[in-house]
């Protein structure tokens, strides 16, 4: 009765996940293998699950009838092989005993973050058995204590384990070594990963898995490692009709999209590789993080005293490594960190990669390791997937919309040793350059979606791809580049060794570096003897724009070639060997050099969101980054210059000029919300006591207004924009495979940026961030006014009522998206608002409204006439309105 109740409670726990049930029924007529298993992949009632699995769990075969006939793989995990069958032998010794469990995902449908080549989840597994029912449990390993004290019990108390998967024991004990079998595929046919999540969250689609249909590719065991590649199916029996559109009924928030790549969407087959291997014996010596260095991280709460301020324990993320003679200053180590170059890498960009990957040997010769990282090409004798937990790897992958690359890493919890790393490099380089990817008739492109405990992706290919097309725009512009040229070849394999130096550095434990970029002035970047020595920022871990100089100017090196200064100081403060009883005043040396120039560090949080800094940015390059943006807006409106001159050979086709013009705004996208954070932008530094730098610092008045200048100049004024008539009409799509309009329209463009940094000039972030630096000086005149923000924008849009100019469609635009900001806060404040914005604002719709009636008085257009009397009306409406606080 016991064990029937046992069995009871797993197989409800489960909710339905994993328990043995009944077959679901496939959308199609789809290849199914005989006597294959059943799960629950799709909901079965409570008490057949019970019934199945009571059955199959009450009279397990003999050991030896189970495994007759079948080949016996031996290896970390016992396996015999039957046709479809797989069971795994488990010990009574290999019950209850830590394994090292890692989901990856060789194989997807290339397209809205379900690729290929991905690595996916690691956890720490016990297989555990109650009667005759073995479960697969994922230990909590985030939360401890001192094993044996009351702390200890009292956080196995507060924090629990999950259930990944259960399944029957398939056979008696064997009358040797005891061990019992369990079906792989019953254990392993389920959705350990959480893909039907993934799946409603891609395509708004309730997809099943179908373990009848699903079946294992290969199968791998030896001493160090057991790994299954599961070839899953999942399903949706039907797909619903799109719904009936009206004005009464709008579009549903979230409407299904089918996939597009599938010969039926109702249908498709997704690659899982598990890993099962051995935790280290011994652990590694886990290092303690500083957040004056950027590392990843690993995270543990220890509870084991109530004295520390915190429970929280952070250790760097890194490999393992130990010189094989510790006496020597330079010295091979024990074991190097070896990274694979998968089969499917193009045979072109190989030694591009390899380059990229072993530029890190220099950070580890300055620390004493000679060869710390080799690199290895898979070839057709190398039976192994570099998708298994053993393989450090660098692998291609494909599809409709990619363009991320990511360097993530899986870890030992218990020391942030890192076991594996996988770069997954998408197929963008010198194509995306040569193919429109940008623009408002385009498809956005999307990131993977992330997998449970995977570190988030790093968007630096798909930003990048973007600048290399903008660069190579420019330079065929100038006549200095063709696009089929060994010059642009040569560019595009510069771009992937820089690329791969980005990505590896992420592998090696080095988060995003974003401050690193204003290191070097514009001059030194323009010197291409010192960008060879020294490269283009403090470190490779930044997002770096090609290095473009303006026309005429002397020219660097494009992209980065060499490590910076902050990555030598990276891997030294992670590698370094160091004796324990040193250790942490050794440490405390390392991370003191953090107010040293070369080695300055802003995270990704530093870059965006509310308290960003305005330094710490993505794609900008030179100690000034104001003035790097206003060089970059020339470089766009030179290139749209010479555009408008430019005369295509007979027969080329005019989506090269629409790809250079889209190009150019979109670096206008780019660079417009980072001038914004100046307004008001406050310095943030991660100094320790003792540099005698304050941690917060306004950013000086002087460049506030010079920022609020740059924008109203190049976004607001009546002739930011201005382009031929020839040459908009000729700016044709690709027509095989462009959405939406064909045509360009230039005023939509100019709206969005114009509309953008309306959002942020008169947003409440911005309004709290400037009172808030009143606080950070002494001097408060020397901090920029609410008033003096919102009267300069408003100025700049409203130009012409002062000028007495038409007003043509353009600016009309742009005055009706100031007016609706202006007039939402007088209607429909929010809680967050200050109010001193709400005063100000008010009182500047009353000024705007005077200037607007004498203005109605001057020759114009009709059309402009019947703009500023719709403005006037509108203004007066909302004056007179009763407001409405939102959340009051």
């Amino acid at each position: 009765m016991f064990a029937l109740n046992s069995l009871r409670a797993a197989v409800l726990l489960t909710l339905g996940a994993q328990a043995l049930a009944q077959e679901p029924v496939p959308p199609a007529p789809v290849p199914h293998t005989p006597e294959a298993p059943v799960t629950a992949s799709a909901p079965v009632p409570p008490a057949a699950a019970l019934a199945a699995a009571a059955a199959a769990a009450s009279a397990p075969r003999p050991y030896a009838d189970v495994v007759r006939g079948a080949a016996h793989v031996q290896g970390f995990l016992n396996l015999y092989q039957r046709e479809e069958k797989v069971w795994i032998e488990l010990r009574p010794d290999q019950f209850d005993r830590p394994i090292f469990m890692t989901v990856n995902m060789p194989n997807g449908i290339g397209e809205r973050g379900i690729y290929g080549s991905q690595m996916g989840l690691s956890q720490v597994v016990v297989f555990h058995r109650i009667g005759n029912l073995v479960q697969m449990i994922a230990k909590n390993t985030d939360y401890g204590a001192k094993a044996g004290t009351p702390q200890a019990l009292a956080v196995s108390q507060a924090f629990s384990d999950s259930l990944l998967a259960i399944a029957p024991v398939a056979s008696s004990p064997h009358p040797q070594s005891h061990a019992i079998l369990v079906e792989a595929n019953i254990l392993l046919f389920g959705d350990i990963p959480s893909f039907t999540t993934r799946l409603e969250a891609a395509f708004r689609m309730p997809y099943a898995m179908d373990a009848r249909n699903s079946s294992f590719l290969t199968v791998r065991s030896d001493e160090s490692m057991t790994g299954f590649q599961v070839n899953a199916h999942f399903y949706v029996p039907r797909i619903a009709a799109p719904p009936v559109v009206t004005p009464a009924t709008p579009v549903p928030a979230a409407i299904a999209s089918p996939p597009t790549t599938l010969p039926d969407p109702r249908s498709m087959f997704l690659g899982f590789y598990y890993s099962f291997m051995p935790l280290p014996a011994q652990p590694m010596h886990g290092r303690v993080a500083d957040d004056r260095i950027g590392h990843f991280a690993y995270t543990t709460h220890d509870y084991s005293d109530d004295v520390t301020p915190t429970t929280a324990r952070h250790v760097v993320q890194r490999w393992r490594l130990e010189k094989q003679d510790p006496a020597q200053p330079l010295s091979e180590p024990k074991q190097p960190i070896v990274y694979w170059l998968d089969a499917n890498i193009p045979e072109k960009y190989r030694e591009s990669v390899k380059q990229g990957i072993l530029a890190w040997n220099d950070a580890f010769e300055r620390i004493g390791f000679k060869n710390a990282i080799v690199v290895k090409q898979q070839t057709e004798k190398d039976r192994f997937d570099t998708m298994d937990a053993r393989h450090a790897s660098v692998r291609w992958y494909v599809g409709t919309d990619v363009a991320v690359a990511i360097g993530p890493s899986q870890v030992d919890p218990r020391s942030g040793e890192i076991l594996d790393a996988d770069v997954a490099m998408p197929d963008v380089f010198a194509r995306g350059a040569r193919s429109s990817i940008v623009g408002n008739d385009s498809m956005p492109l999307q990131a993977p979606l992330s997998m449970p405990g995977q570190q988030e992706h790093c968007n630096y290919v798909m930003e990048s791809a973007s600048e290399m097309g903008f660069a190579m725009g420019l330079l065929e512009a100038r006549g200095e580049l063709a696009m089929d040229s060994p010059e642009a070849e040569a560019l595009a394999q510069a771009y992937v060794r820089a690329l791969m130096m980005h990505e590896i550095g992420h592998t090696l434990g080095l988060s995003h570096n974003f401050r690193s970029s204003t290191v070097y002035s514009m001059k030194q970047l323009q010197d291409l003897e010192f960008t060879k020595k020294n490269g283009l920022a403090g470190s490779v871990m930044d997002y770096t724009p090609f290095n473009l100089s303006l026309k005429g100017e002397t020219q660097g090196e494009y992209v980065a070639s060499t490590l910076g200064p902050y990555d030598y100081w990276a891997i030294e403060y992670a590698y370094k060997t160091i004796e324990p009883a040193q250790e942490k005043e050794e440490l405390a040396k390392i991370a003191a050099r953090s107010n040293e120039p070369l080695l300055a560090f802003g995270a990704d949080r530093d870059a965006g969101g509310f308290n960003s800094d305005p330094d710490v940015n993505m794609f900008d390059l030179g100690s000034d980054p104001l003035a790097y943006f206003q060089r970059r807006l020339a470089i766009s409106r030179e290139l749209w210059d010479r555009l408008q001159n430019r005369t295509l050979k007979p027969g080329e086709s005019y989506e090269t000029l629409r790809r250079s013009f889209d190009y150019g705004f979109q670096q206008f996208a780019r660079t417009m919300p980072v001038v914004v954070k100046y307004v008001g932008g406050v310095t943030y530094l991660r100094d320790h006591a003792g540099t005698g730098r304050a941690t917060f610092t306004p950013v000086p008045l002087a460049r506030q207004r010079a920022a609020l200048q740059m924008l109203t100049t190049s976004l607001f004024k009546s002739d930011s924009f201005q382009f031929s008539p020839a040459m908009i009409s000729r700016l044709g799509a690709d027509h095989f495979e462009s959405r939406g309009r064909a045509d360009v329209s230039v005023s939509g463009r100019v709206l969005f940026l114009q509309s953008g940094a309306l959002d942020q000039l008169m947003s409440d972030a911005v309004a709290v961030r400037l009172l808030d630096s009143q606080e950070k000086l002494d001097d408060r005149k020397q901090a920029l006014s609410l008033d003096e923000l919102y009267t300069t924008v408003q100025d700049a849009v409203w130009s012409e009522l002062k000028t007495g100019k038409d007003i043509n469609g353009m600016r009309r635009n742009l005055q009706r998206e100031h007016l609706k900001r202006l007039t939402a806060i007088l209607l429909r404040a929010s809680p967050a608002t200050p109010a001193d914005a709400r005063s100000l604002q008010r009182e500047n719709a009353l000024a705007l409204q005077r200037d607007i009636r004498g203005a109605m008085a001057k020759q114009m257009s009709r059309e402009a006439k019947a703009h500023l009397a719709e403005s006037y009306e509108t203004l007066s409406q909302a004056l007179k309105a009763a407001m409405l606080r939102t959340g009051a």
